[in-house]
Order: structure tokens, then sequence, then C-alpha cells
């Protein structure tokens, strides 16, 4: 299980939230190597005690100066359009599931099955039970299994929300009148958590998002009997 309190990014539950992470690993050893490398020639210029005032042209540092930051920029933008594409792409999902939001809480109806629709409030603090987490638990969990292909529209009812867990690299706005849509693939079994990321108003922070990802044996059984769930 992702926890949601701990400092940096969480734990990858799924392939596109591990080409972010590792993006981010890429990027900032550019960012760092690129800062070391300044650092160090301005200490130099500042503790050299070598100087020439007649030097008026420098083709070959210029054309350095020039053609290094342009390769820097390609080998970051490679990868970021590479996982926009990924990202972006959805090809034959298994299942469907419908993200509706409302102030101030989620509704959830599974198109591939017309009896399971229900609301998803947040857990008031008084009614959490011992280990789980104040703000962010729910009393109806969005379940969908493990290592299936998952489509989420995402659309609200009354103003701007949206839609976002970051353990799976998900993040998609709902829009009144519209359909947006995300795709996620859970490798691992557990539960997620995330909040609605768009202020929509005065219970913008009392709107968490919780997924439980189980077997598939289990999921069937559940979408079988969900109140019994």
């Amino acid at each position: 299980m992702a926890y949601p309190s701990q400092l940096g990014f969480q734990d990858a539950a799924s392939p596109i939230m591990e080409e972010l992470l590792h993006f981010h690993d890429h990027a900032l050893m550019a960012v760092l190597l690129i800062s070391a490398l300044v650092l160090y020639i301005i200490s130099t210029l500042m503790s050299t005690k070598l100087t020439n005032t007649t030097n008026i042209d420098a083709q070959e540092i210029e054309m350095v100066w020039t053609v290094m930051p342009a390769v820097v920029l390609v080998t970051i933008a490679l990868p970021s359009l590479r996982i926009l594409y990924l990202m972006d792409e959805i090809s034959n999902p298994a299942l469907t599931i419908k993200a509706i939001g409302h102030q101030w809480y989620w509704s959830y109806e599974y198109s591939d099955s017309s009896h399971i629709s229900f609301d998803s409030y947040m857990t008031p603090s008084s009614d959490l039970l011992p280990g789980e987490f104040r703000l962010l638990e729910v009393d109806n969990r969005m379940v969908t299994p493990m290592g299936l292909s998952t489509r989420v529209l995402v659309t609200a009812e009354d103003v701007l929300h949206s839609w976002a867990v970051p353990t799976l690299g998900v993040k998609t706005d709902a829009i009144p009148g519209r359909l947006n849509q995300t795709s996620f693939l859970i490798c691992h079994p557990g539960t997620y958590y995330g909040q609605c990321s768009e202020i929509c108003g005065a219970n913008h922070s009392f709107m968490p998002i919780v997924i439980e990802a189980i077997p598939m044996a289990n999921f069937v059984s559940w979408s079988i009997s969900p109140q019994e769930s």
C-alpha cells in the first residue's frame, strides 16, 4: 500500500508512473550535472589570477555553449514526448469506469455492468478505523482488478473537478458537459489514494479518491454481488 504521508514520490503502482519516475531521475541528473559545471566555472573564474582583456572573439567556446544546451534539451525532450504519448494512448481497455465529480463527492458507474454504480463520500474522522487515513478514506472504494487495462471516463455534474491518483500517474480534469478519459494498469494489489486536485469550492479538500486493486477472481465475485463487498 502506498502511504500518502511519505516525503517525495510515492512508490509506482503502474507502468506509466514508473516511466514518470525514471524521467524525473533522468531530468534531475541533467540538472545536477549542469549545476555542477556552472558552479565549477564560476569558482574557477573567481579564483584564477590569469586574465586577458584583449580577447574579443572566441568562436570555439561560443560553439560549445550553443551546441551543448541544445543537446541537453534534446535528451530531455525526447523521453518526455514518449511518456506524453504513452499517457494519451488508450488501446483495447478491458474495463471502463465512469467517474463523475459532484460538490463534494465522486460517483462511479461501471459501464460493463449496468447494476454497479455508487457514490463515494469521505469517511468522517469519528468513523475511521485504526490504520485508516484521515481525510483520505471513503465509504465506498472504487474496486478494480490488477493486471487489467482500465479506462476511466471523467466528467463533472456541477463545477470543475480533477480526478487524480499520484501512485498511478493519472490526473484528468472533470468538466461539466464533457467526457475526458484516462487509463491505467495496476501491477500490484493494494489500496491507492488520491484527491480532487482542482479548487472546486468550500469542501474541495473533502472529496478523496480510493482505488482498491484486487485479483481478477475476487473482482468477478465483487462484481456479481457488489452490495456485499
